[in-house]
């Protein structure tokens, strides 16, 4: 069976890199080409390394949505694939017109909250005008595909509501990472090291974290912070950085190769996000087995539970995060307890063999509904 795994573009984020992972873990049964549109090339080496076939389409305009459909239906005719799986806005829209073009079955996925109250707390006109309009177009599609992966259980209720898919149309299979060799202690450094890792962009939370530290920072002068990722909101954050005159212990090293391994030279590990689909980052940090401090939206609760495997803090309450970093540095040992339990869950739980195993029962289950009778 060839399937052909669709998406905007190969950046370094967690859609992309969850597929990285997978792929490679199907059985040989399956054959996986990746499709992209947009020029962002991130990871296009490690796929090809993983032996999976790349197809780039090269679209130049960010809503060319015209030539990406002509571009997927030629390459469509040409390999044939027996099912497709679409992630991300721009990519769904075009694969699904080009689904009820084919008729190649086609499996959409619900990777982000895209129409919680906080991804539509939008102020700019402009900027809710756009939205409206690839809402629309979101919902007036919704129904082409045949079937649906979420990353979460509450990404299946808020788009039911909103697109008006129905839960039976969906399958829940989680973001998996591979099992780390190595496991977190807590004795990795005297000076306390928190650790974030993410795009640099808003709804991650990190300005509220750096105003967080600095609170934290009053009573533990010695405290550090490094924040794993790249994007749009870095000068916003270098700029809070300076005028707090932080550069000596607030750390933004860009993307940086290899970052799991860097999980294990922090003490702590912070999730600060406003909203998600199924963190991908939160997932290894679980693996590593370092204490997690979590925001209390509802995937990353579908992940950790507070107290137990992690510290969870109102969203966006800068005051609540500092008094949660305060106790994870004042409780070492609970902290690493709640680590190891953590990891436990996750290896049980969030195992990329486990992962693309369940990837590939729905594959195998819209073949033999959809794909034979095509």
């Amino acid at each position: 069976m060839k399937v052909f795994f669709i998406q905007d573009a190969l950046i370094n984020a967690g859609t992309e890199k969850s597929y990285l992972e997978i792929l490679p873990k199907l059985s040989e049964k399956i054959i996986p080409v990746l499709i992209y549109f947009y020029p962002r090339h991130d990871l296009f080496e490690q796929f090809e390394n993983a032996g999976v076939k790349v197809i780039f389409l090269d679209l130049k305009g960010k809503y060319d949505f015209f030539n990406g459909i002509i571009r997927l239906r030629s390459v469509v005719k040409q390999e044939k694939p027996d099912i497709m799986v679409s992630s991300l806005l721009r990519a769904n829209i075009i694969s699904r017109m080009v689904s009820l073009i084919e008729g190649t079955p086609l499996i959409g996925t619900l990777v982000s909250d895209s129409y919680s109250k906080e991804a539509r707390k939008i102020k700019s006109p402009l900027v809710r005008l756009k939205f409206n309009f690839f809402w629309f177009l979101d919902r007036i599609t919704a129904s082409i595909p045949k079937h649906y992966i979420s990353n979460s259980n509450h990404l299946v209720s808020s788009h039911s509501k909103y697109l008006g898919i129905s839960s039976a149309k969906v399958d829940v299979i989680y973001r998996g990472r591979e099992i780390p060799d190595n496991c977190w202690n807590n004795s990795v450094n005297k000076t306390c090291r928190f650790l974030a890792i993410g795009r640099l962009i808003p709804l991650k939370g990190y300005m509220e974290l750096i105003l967080a530290f600095k609170k934290v920072k009053k009573k533990y002068p010695c405290i550090e912070l490094t924040i794993f990722g790249e994007g749009v909101y870095r000068k916003d954050l270098e700029n809070l950085i300076s005028n707090l005159n932080f550069q000596n212990c607030i750390f933004l090293p860009g993307s940086v190769p290899n970052v799991t391994n860097r999980i294990f030279d922090f003490n702590c590990f912070i999730f600060p996000s406003w909203y998600e689909g199924f963190s991908g980052a939160l997932v290894e940090a679980m693996m590593a087995g370092i204490p997690i401090l979590a925001s209390d939206i509802p995937m990353n609760l579908e992940a950790v539970q507070d107290k137990k495997t992690a510290l969870v803090f109102p969203v966006r309450n800068v005051d609540a995060l500092a008094d949660q970093m305060i106790y994870a540095i004042e409780h070492p040992e609970e902290m690493a307890e709640m680590g190891r339990r953590a990891r436990e869950i996750a290896i049980n739980r969030f195992d990329i063999n486990l992962i693309a195993q369940q990837y590939e029962e729905v594959l195998w289950n819209v073949y033999h509904r959809y794909a034979q009778k095509a």
